[in-house]
């Protein structure tokens, strides 16, 4: 008689049962393997885990809130944030591998596809719409646009601090070859400021609202006057998409769930976001007025082909282009509106 058995290996072995006895251990020893491979099979009903990236800007900051609060749980997942200094660490960890997905402005999606076109990323989701976020602003003395012609303006190039000060600019019949581009990190703007070492600075929360804390800094310019033009996304590595996109409906369902429970108690929701970004929950709010949070519900059409978004990573590329800052003939990140689609089933 002749009994099959399969190693751990996934190699089959041979058996001579030439006795009852060794038919038995044979029998004792499949029956062990089975075991093993239902332990397995339950453990692979685990809940997925996922990892998102946060930083400084208060549209990032709802998944920090699902993961506080395990809104996840309900949807079999397991989520986790990564704290990130600024959204250049970020994109560098997602360049490098070591994130799969990552929350982005546009500029930021569209650099990726420049650098790394093998990680072109895939937008599945429209975190806000910046209405008054992103915004210029100016050493106390100038009181507008027009009169940054011949000046120094500080911006990280990374950002959407160039599309914001080229739009401001076009609006007074200026360029950005009128004024005197200074590239700075985010967090050392006030300090700049305050020195005198540039005019003005092209930001966004939570770094604006130290500014105007300090009395360093007067606004000249924000993007409620350009609506629909300024975005902060989801994004996902293309491997990532392909392997593991069926699991991103769930993981925008508890994006939801967030922004659900931030109105129903927020006053709890906007006093821990606020603490991460080192605001008072007061500031926190008046950061959030300059945003718009748009539900799954309509992000179905923000998302289409030709929709908003395909034309915003296209408008934002061509700034990027103007300034040399992005490899001629470079992709755009591809825009997916399947995992909305499926999460409002």
């Amino acid at each position: 008689m002749v009994w099959w058995a399969r190693g751990s290996d996934g190699r089959g072995w041979l058996l001579q049962a030439f006795s009852p006895l060794v038919r038995l251990r044979a029998l004792l020893l499949g029956m062990g393997l089975l075991t093993v491979a239902l332990v397995a099979g339950s453990c692979s009903r685990n809940p997925f885990e996922v990892t998102v990236p946060v930083s400084n800007w208060p549209g990032y900051e709802y998944f920090y809130l699902a993961a506080q609060k395990d809104l996840a749980a309900a949807q079999g997942l397991t989520l986790r944030t990564a704290e990130f200094p600024d959204p250049q660490a970020i994109v560098h960890a997602y360049l490098r591998g070591e994130l799969q997905l990552a929350q982005l402005t546009t500029v930021e999606a569209v650099d990726i596809c420049s650098r790394a076109p093998e990680r072109c990323p895939v937008v599945v989701l429209v975190l806000d719409e910046s209405r008054g976020g992103d915004q210029l602003a100016a050493r106390p003395g100038i009181g507008s646009v027009g009169e940054l012609r011949g000046r120094r303006v500080g911006l990280t190039l990374s950002t959407l601090g160039p599309y914001v000060l080229s739009r401001a600019l076009e609006r007074e019949g200026l360029s950005l070859n009128d004024v005197q581009v200074r590239n700075m990190p985010l967090e050392a703007m006030v300090d700049a400021l305050t020195k005198g070492t540039v005019d003005a600075v092209a930001f966004f929360p939570p770094y604006s609202e130290l500014a105007y804390r300090e009395g360093v800094a007067q606004k000249l310019f924000d993007s409620s006057a350009i609506p629909g033009e300024i975005f902060d996304v989801l994004v996902v590595s293309p491997d990532f998409y392909a392997a593991h996109g069926e699991m991103l409906p769930r993981l925008l369902r508890a994006w939801q769930a967030a922004h659900d429970l931030a109105r129903a108690e927020p006053a709890m929701a906007g006093a821990l976001m606020a603490r991460r970004e080192g605001l008072t929950p007061a500031e926190f709010r008046a950061a959030e007025q300059g945003l718009v949070y748009w539900p799954l519900r309509d992000q179905v059409a923000m998302l289409a082909p030709g929709g908003p978004m395909e034309r915003n990573l296209q408008a934002v590329q061509a700034v990027q282009k103007a300034l040399k800052l992005v490899t001629p003939g470079s992709a755009l990140p591809r825009v997916s509106q399947a995992p909305v689609q499926a999460a409002l089933r």
